[in-house]
């Protein structure tokens, strides 16, 4: 399954929706995690961890195309 992470817009929220360690345990179960650049940078996590972790970096569009999107606020 395809599994999005936009980047968060609402102001002032600093979370992602998925942290590497997650996307790291998606990836094990067979799952696609696709996080849009920069998405974890509030958080103090960078593109560089994702992908150290088996997900895939992308844009807005590539995040919001999956089969499922997680998101902490819609």
């Amino acid at each position: 399954m395809l599994i999005g992470v936009p980047a968060e817009t609402t102001t002032g929220e600093t979370r992602v929706a998925v942290t590497p360690e997650t996307a790291k345990k998606l990836v094990a179960l067979g799952h696609t995690v696709r996080v849009q650049s920069g998405a974890g940078v509030p958080a103090s996590v960078t593109d560089a961890a994702y992908q150290a972790a088996g997900a895939e970096i992308t844009d807005q569009a590539g995040a919001f195309g999956a089969d499922i999107v997680l998101k902490v606020r819609a």
